[in-house]
């Protein structure tokens, strides 16, 4: 079973997400929501899932980069993104601290913006103390594209999209990104649409 994907509209995108209690964290109802929020990233397919995007205003992310979702890509591409596989994982009610500030500016997506992707800057380097699905504390130090799924995905529990933070215009339909912009670098893309180089 997998759960429906809000899309930009729904009010429960723009609401900071509240805290689970220790009491929520151990309940077989989170339990269970945890399982289908997996479920429902792998069927999508997606990196990372927020509880706000399937309509449950709760600070709870799951995350998965796998291997296969690499199939395809160049490795320079995969080289200049910083980006590796990421086993899955959960992070309840976290907190997220840039670590790196260097702005990294690539594509991104988004599956509550079904159907569209933009070129979005993030910072390269992000740390995230959380709780685990058992309550336990985690630390992750990310950089690359595994801070940037972190970003985006905390983003989703502050009530944020993309959309708040991308260069307008780069927002293209995935039809029109596969046509005209897949596999190429950043500052061609930003070059074709008449944009100013990001400073380094």
């Amino acid at each position: 079973m997998v759960l429906k994907i809000v899309q930009a509209g729904e009010p429960v995108l723009r609401q900071r997400a509240r805290e689970l209690t220790p009491e929520e964290i151990s309940s077989p109802e989170v339990k269970q929501l945890i399982q289908l929020m997996r479920d429902t990233m792998r069927d999508a397919p997606g990196v990372g899932l927020a509880a706000p995007q399937v309509g449950v205003g709760l600070r709870l992310v799951v995350v998965e980069d796998r291997a296969e979702y690499h199939v395809g890509i160049k490795p320079e591409d995969l080289s200049a993104r910083e980006r590796q596989p990421v086993d899955f994982h959960v992070l309840i009610n976290p907190t997220l601290v840039v670590e790196d500030p260097a702005l990294v500016e690539f594509h991104e997506g988004c599956l509550s913006v079904a159907g569209f992707s933009a070129l979005v800057p993030r910072a390269r380097g992000v740390r995230v103390e959380a709780l685990d699905e058992h309550g336990a504390p985690v630390t992750l130090v990310a950089k690359g594209w595994y801070a940037r799924i972190l970003q985006h995905e905390f983003d989703h529990l502050e009530g944020r999209l993309y959309l708040d933070r991308m260069e307008p215009r780069s927002f293209s339909t995935a039809e029109n990104h596969r046509r005209h912009w897949a596999g190429r670098s950043t500052a061609e893309v930003r070059g074709a649409l008449g944009l100013p180089e990001r400073p380094q």
